[in-house]
């Protein structure tokens, strides 16, 4: 039993009573109400209990498969087990991965597989988005059902190979763009099926054409990478993408969305109706590419990029206003080392290290910076990422029936952030950041997996999250 805090309810925060039972919410009642035979009664007096985070966007399988390297030979990338434990210390419970599409012979066993180094390496329950490319013939395509109803309903397409070929290639795992004859076949499989696409939206031949300008004209350092992954870019995409989505009939999000055009985009094709939403990392809410400058800024890249101040501020505006969704990391981690090795355009790595982070960092700025409220924290940071990605309710609400996965966050918490106070690899781009309000107790299915600054979970604990996605989302903007 949880008593004495204020819950995060969908429509309400409440001073009430949580019992936790075979580790799912079996009763949530006035206080004092509850029997008092608990075999654990958790005193939560003076914090916020809010759903456990669901973080939907992370790459931590691929960092640890055959062929995946580095910038710097011997300094590892993060797998599963170094993302879940930082999500684990963050208050995010359930975390989404990505693996390939196998291009021909069973689909659902080759996705398995793949995640399969998740198994006893998970702090954290899981699972995954299924990526689809131009390698993907019209058969693997035309099977997506298949994968759907083997609970992996959501497909990830990039628009953009990011970087240019090189030769010799880049020591970096290669991503391949989806061609637009394939992507509109995509669409309308997952149309007539229930799932959702995900994209990673920029135009790939201005994207190409400015690493060819930027080489010409001497703009070649890390610090220009925004202009190569432009605002342009991303707005050209963005409205590309809807409009094949809306022919097909399709439900989509923007992973990402780093700019007031996306921000734009979304807004305008929700405003007609059409099932459109948006994520924005808790790295373009926090930084701009002024911050490249610094003499290790590099630190704060991921792909796209990050954009101007002002582009922040309309990020902002756009949870704000409920035309951004939920939130994400891009998690995909290295040491130090690594992550500043890349000095031009084209070599800087991208991925980040915010998946510790993202839920107080979120509170701090969301809840105690700007006024929102805390049910729309909630949903920002758990309860919109569930219902999306089809593990609501089950994940990402305090209601009975729904696994007990909490996050217990002291708001009387402040201080400026120090790698002390966190627990994976060796630097932080908030470092320094000043936070009021942190998760300090953590509960995974009713498990507590870290309480007042002990790791009390084990690796063996995560497991693989089922979904399917309610049908009502898909249709029309629901959130």
């Amino acid at each position: 039993m949880i008593t004495g805090g204020t819950v995060v309810l969908p429509t309400e925060a409440a001073l009430v009573d949580i019992g936790i039972q075979d580790g799912r919410i079996a009763a949530i009642a006035a206080p004092g109400t509850l029997t008092d035979d608990a075999a654990r009664t958790l005193d939560a007096s003076g914090r916020i209990i809010t759903p456990g985070g669901i973080e939907p966007h992370i790459h931590a399988a691929a960092n640890v498969q055959a062929g995946a390297h580095q910038l710097v030979a011997g300094v590892p990338n993060a797998g599963p087990l170094e993302h879940s434990l930082g999500a684990i210390w963050g208050g995010t419970t359930t975390v989404v991965d990505f693996a390939p599409a196998p291009r021909e012979g069973d689909l659902v066993g080759g996705v398995h597989d793949f995640l399969s180094v998740w198994n006893d390496n998970a702090y954290t329950d899981y699972s995954a988005h299924i990526i689809y490319s131009s390698r993907n013939s019209p058969d693997s395509i035309a099977r997506v059902g298949e994968l759907i109803e083997n609970e992996f309903p959501s497909v990830k397409i990039f628009t953009t190979n990011i970087r240019p070929p090189t030769d010799p290639p880049l020591t970096l795992t290669p991503v391949a763009r989806i061609d637009s004859g394939r992507l509109s076949d995509l669409a309308g499989q997952l149309a007539r099926h229930d799932g959702v696409l995900a994209v990673h939206a920029e135009d790939d031949e201005i994207v190409m054409y400015n690493y060819l300008l930027a080489q010409q004209r001497g703009i070649w350092d890390w610090y220009n990478v925004h202009l190569i992954h432009s605002k342009e870019v991303e707005d050209l995409a963005f409205r590309d993408t809807i409009r094949i989505a809306e022919q097909k009939g399709a439900g989509m999000y923007f992973v990402h969305v780093t700019g007031s055009d996306g921000v734009n985009a979304v807004a305008e094709a929700r405003s007609r109706g059409l099932p459109v939403y948006g994520e924005v990392l808790t790295l373009a809410l926090s930084f701009n590419c002024w911050q490249y400058r610094e003499p290790d800024g590099m630190k704060y890249h991921t792909y796209p990029s990050l954009k101007y101040p002002e582009d922040g501020s309309e990020l902002w505006s756009g949870l704000l206003e409920h035309n951004l969704t939920f939130t994400g990391t891009d998690s995909s981690f290295t040491t130090y080392l690594d992550k500043t090795a890349g000095r031009n355009v084209q070599d800087v790595r991208g991925g980040n290290i915010g998946i510790e982070i993202r839920m107080g960092v979120n509170y701090s700025e969301a809840v105690v910076k700007r006024g929102m409220s805390l049910t729309q924290f909630a949903n920002i940071t758990s309860t919109n990422a569930a219902r999306l990605l089809g593990m609501y309710p089950r994940k990402g609400v305090i209601a009975p029936g729904s696994d007990a996965d909490l996050a217990i966050i002291d708001p009387t918490f402040h201080k400026q952030l120090t790698m002390d106070d966190l627990h994976i690899r060796d630097y932080s781009p908030w470092e320094g950041w000043d936070v009021r309000g942190w998760p300090t107790t953590v509960i995974l299915r009713g498990k507590v997996m870290v309480d007042n600054g002990e790791l009390l979970g084990a690796p063996t604990d995560g497991q693989l999250v089922r979904r399917r996605i309610d049908p009502a989302v898909l249709r029309r903007p629901a959130f």
